[in-house]
């Protein structure tokens, strides 16, 4: 039987124009184009094609022309990409999507509107971004983060809980996912005092975070137990699928700094949402537009 994978290619123009030599390149190594299926949506249109030959040839022809849109500064590009995905994870009649929160699911970052109730966002801000970059380990960046709150009063959790801003389709991807009957889950750096209402509120099947620590109404400055760092979210992927009985090429996981580095590179679609160069680099699929809903369409939801 002829091995199949499936370019998807999208931008920010009502029309998606095709990407200059995509269909050449493919042509003169070899590869048909099967089947071709156009898409649109808020923000964006696009297409996915079918196309003869395994993840890995495509990939090799595809990565370098998705890497020089990445870098062109031509306005009308800006936001355009190309990936390759798995035939398998678009046929999956059960898939598992886990996303990271903080800028991922949501727009803000959570430990930075609790610093602000300390007055120390700026610093805490600093942190946080040299630790998406990878250049701080994320455990010590987070218990220096968190100790910056201590003595707050308990209630700025439910003031930031309030402030929180889903990422533009957002809810439109979760409801997309669970209409086909797919399964969702977040994992995230950030705190369940902030992260398990939300979750509960869009239905969403598993959701892990640190847990802060609070004593006679006030916030500590630190954490209880093992801290959710890049490690610990690759775990979690995995052992959600394994609860559910899903294959791990079965599996998406999307976010957008170093911390996901490992669940990212472990999933069967590992995707980098609005992410830092590290994550981009190491992705299967970069969405550079402010629609995280753009993931149904790489899966063909």
């Amino acid at each position: 039987m002829q091995s199949t994978a499936f370019i998807v290619f999208y931008s920010a123009a009502s029309s998606c124009p095709e990407p200059v030599g995509l269909r050449r390149t493919l042509a003169a190594a070899g590869h048909e184009v099967i089947e071709e299926t156009a898409f649109t949506g808020a923000g964006r249109s696009g297409a996915r094609w079918e196309v003869a030959g395994t993840v890995r040839q495509l990939r090799a022809l595809v990565n370098p022309l998705d890497a020089q849109l990445a870098r062109s500064e031509d306005p009308a590009v800006r936001g355009t990409a190309i990936a390759v995905v798995p035939a398998e994870l678009v046929r999956a009649k059960k898939l598992l999507l886990v996303m990271d929160v903080d800028s991922t699911l949501i727009k803000q970052e959570v430990i930075e509107l609790l610093a602000a109730h300390a007055g120390r966002e700026a610093e805490v801000a600093a942190v946080t971004e040299s630790a998406m970059r990878g250049e701080l380990d994320f455990a010590a960046s987070l218990h220096a983060r968190v100790a910056t709150l201590a003595g707050l009063d308990a209630a700025v959790i439910d003031a930031v809980r309030a402030r929180l801003e889903l990422s533009d389709g957002a809810a439109e991807l979760i409801a997309a996912f669970k209409a086909a009957g797919h399964h969702v889950a977040v994992v995230s750096g950030g705190f369940a005092q902030i992260l398990d209402p939300l979750a509960a509120e869009l239905g969403l099947d598993f959701a892990r975070a640190n847990d802060l620590v609070i004593a006679e109404g006030k916030l500590t400055g630190a954490v209880n137990g093992t801290v959710v760092d890049r490690a610990f979210k690759e775990v979690m992927l995995r052992t959600w699928a394994k609860e559910l009985g899903i294959s791990m090429e079965h599996t998406i996981a999307a976010g957008d700094g170093a911390n996901d580095l490992d669940m990212v590179g472990a999933a069967g679609l590992g995707v980098a949402f609005n992410a830092k160069p590290l994550l981009r680099d190491a992705a299967d699929a970069r969405i550079d537009l402010p629609r995280l809903d753009i993931i149904a369409n790489l899966v063909g939801i």
